[in-house]
């Protein structure tokens, strides 16, 4: 059999065979093979460099942090381990991973160590399917890098369980650009609200100095009137019936007018009011789209990190994750189930770990002070949590001196852009 062949039919990752079926004999045919009538499981673990090359980006780019990795390139000895970009940084850990002896060795003791607790209760898994319940279980809990880890390497995985895994984990990248898609349309929108309303107001602006000369004009026109009939008692102490007459009319137009002049000027305090709330309303909308405007700036911070070209650079806040995040504690209160999730697994890849609380629909309120006190920053959605929870967290971070902040949404961009900006003392009560 040549070794096209071999190699189809037994890849590189088929925990089956092991390593040692991937080697030639002296003779160029692959070495005579017993059955194997032991578990599977019981083999060793596959390492790192036994992998196919494929999986190497995905694992590097899940299981290892940044600060790990530039660990690992300080101690081969580079000397530009501190300040290499995140994109080279990555490229350079994938290479190492599938070379045994040229630092492979120190990037799987690294996984493994950061890993352990996850990799001794996969350990209890026998089959593939009991690997499989244990990964969606994970899944399910938001704990994505260790189980990943454990799975790929796991004695009794195998190849269509590989495929499995490697296509969730390949689809959770996507999550962040949806997120982002989103608020982008509700920014558009916002935005050519925000421009109908300026023109609404500005219309008002001009009937209102439309409506505020035609109220001089007939001012003036008064006191006209007025000097006239004082001119036409002194002229005439007698006079005619004609002269009468035309006073009688004059002084009814004079009536007509001072009556249109209050109506108008009714009309423009209820414009000028119209106009004072549309402003406050305008106001409104420009801080919740300077707001919506910062959370997509860390969003796309993020991302730009992720895409950014060799020899960039940015000077966002979340420019590096790891540093906000790295070894960090985080409670998040109330919240939708699906998107907490989402938000532990985006905490929780960047090095940090996310606490949650529904904020009493389920979970009981007695345990929010367990939970601050094991916490470094208290978020809740403003949109989605109730009162109760909010008058419990205050009395609660107020006792312990935990930071707490609110956030505008349950929103990834909102998340982001709330952790990405906290301060070592965090808005308190």
């Amino acid at each position: 059999m040549n070794i096209a062949l071999w190699e189809t039919l037994v890849p590189p990752f088929a925990h089956l065979d092991g390593p040692a079926l991937r080697t030639l004999s002296s003779a160029g045919h692959p070495p005579f093979v017993p059955p194997q009538v032991a578990d599977p499981a019981d083999k060793p673990r596959d390492r790192i460099w036994e992998l196919a090359e494929t999986l190497h980006c995905s694992i590097v780019g899940t299981c290892l942090t940044n600060a790990e990795a530039r660990a690992i390139l300080a101690k081969l000895g580079r000397p530009d381990a501190r300040t290499i970009t995140e994109h080279r940084l990555h490229g350079e850990i994938v290479q190492i991973a599938g070379r045994k002896d040229g630092g492979g060795r120190l990037l799987q003791k690294a996984l493994d160590r950061r890993h352990a607790r996850d990799i001794d209760r996969f350990a209890e898994a026998r089959t593939a399917e009991a690997v499989r319940a244990l990964w969606k279980a994970s899944v399910e809990r938001g704990e994505i890098p260790g189980a990943y880890w454990a799975a790929i390497t796991h004695p009794a995985t195998d190849w269509a369980l590989v495929q499995d895994v490697f296509g969730e984990v390949h689809m959770l990248s996507h999550l962040v650009g949806q997120s982002n898609r989103a608020d982008i349309c509700r920014l558009r929108q916002l935005e050519a609200d925000l421009a109908e309303r300026d023109e609404r107001i500005a219309a008002l602006e001009r009937r209102a100095l439309d409506l505020m000369e035609q109220r001089d004009g007939l001012n003036m026109r008064q006191r006209t009137i007025e000097a006239e009939q004082a001119l036409s008692r002194v002229a005439a102490a007698r006079p005619l019936e004609a002269d009468v007459t035309a006073i009688k009319a004059l002084t009814a137009q004079l009536q007509r007018e001072r009556a249109h002049a209050d109506a108008l000027e009714e009309r423009v305090a209820v414009l000028m009011h119209a106009a004072g709330k549309l402003s406050a309303d305008l106001q409104a909308e420009a801080e919740r789209r300077r707001a919506v405007e910062s959370e997509l700036g860390a969003v796309e911070a993020i991302l730009a990190a992720a895409d950014e070209p060799t020899g960039t650079g940015t000077s966002s806040s979340f420019a590096d994750m790891d540093a906000p995040l790295a070894g960090r504690i985080l409670l998040y209160v109330g919240g939708r189930p699906r998107q907490v999730a989402r938000l532990r697994q985006f905490a929780e890849a960047r090095g940090g770990r996310l606490l949650s609380h529904d904020g009493g629909i389920e979970d009981s309120m007695a345990l929010l002070p367990g939970l601050v006190s094991r916490s470094e920053l208290v978020l809740f959605p403003v949109e989605c949590v109730s009162h109760e929870a909010t008058g419990v967290l205050k009395r609660v971070c107020e006792t312990s001196g935990r930071p707490f902040r609110p956030v505008r949404s349950a929103s990834l961009a909102s998340f982001v852009h709330a952790v990405g900006n906290a301060e070592p003392h965090a808005d308190r009560f």
